[in-house]
């Protein structure tokens, strides 16, 4: 792997993993609003979000997404693959000052159609907050 070009589909393997990890902070939750438009009061407003199950302001969820897509765009495959697909369930709130970890875990390689899938997992001090799968295309080595 060099840091302009990420793994090669030939040097995959089932069971390969990478993290990232990111402590969310209010300025990122501000910024993420701002960036994407989100703007409900969940995420912004502490009197709003007193009066919810959650009792306080939660992080984006999409936030937490967003850092599995570091893992793939810069870890693993890493540079030069491309995002295909992702299915995410949300299972837990993020809080602001959090540090969330995103874990990506390859579970099978389609070698003729150059994807790659992955487990993906988002997590705070062990407790898992989304999980899902994502799909990546992966380059073959050039000849």
């Amino acid at each position: 792997m060099s840091d302009l070009h990420g793994y090669y589909l030939e040097d995959l393997s089932v069971g390969m993993s990478a993290s990232y990890a990111k402590t969310i902070t209010e300025a990122d939750v501000v910024l993420f609003a701002g960036i994407t438009g989100d703007d409900n009061p969940v995420h912004l407003n502490e009197e709003f979000a007193a009066g919810t199950p959650f009792k306080q302001r939660i992080v984006h969820g999409m936030f937490s997404a967003g850092l599995i897509s570091t893992v793939l765009g810069t870890r693993l495959p890493g540079p030069g693959a491309i995002y295909i697909d992702q299915q995410i369930r949300f299972k837990a709130p993020v809080l602001i000052g959090d540090t969330v970890t995103a874990t990506a875990t390859i579970t099978e390689i389609d070698e003729r159609r150059r994807r790659v899938k992955l487990e993906t997992v988002c997590t705070v001090k062990g407790k898992v907050v989304a999980e899902g799968e994502a799909t990546n295309m992966v380059d073959r080595k050039p000849v």
